[in-house]
């Protein structure tokens, strides 16, 4: 079966959210029922955007940048077993540099 891929549509970013650690600095293991969502991600994919005369807008982050996710929002999908959140450009908190 081959490999499937998503290309996200106007101003949607594909991003793959970034683990938290299992393990605090103290050395308490962090089990996956008290671990918060990701905060971050990797950019994977973006879309294009476009004003209201068809002329294409740059996206203000990259393929491969990682960004501040929001708590909340978005959705999330599943792809050949790996997790991704499809979110609004407007909506990224930041990008880590």
């Amino acid at each position: 079966m081959a490999k499937k891929t998503i290309r996200p549509l106007g101003d949607r970013v594909l991003v793959e959210p970034i683990d938290v650690k299992d393990v605090t600095k103290g050395g308490i293991i962090i089990p996956d029922s008290a671990k918060e969502k990701p905060m971050e991600g990797k950019v994977i994919a973006i879309g294009i955007k476009r004003d209201d005369d068809g002329v294409e807008i740059p996206f203000d982050v990259k393929v491969g940048e990682t960004v501040l996710l929001p708590k909340y929002g978005g959705t999330e999908l599943k792809i050949d077993d790996i997790t991704y959140q499809l979110v609004r450009e407007s909506d990224l908190l930041g990008v880590l540099v």
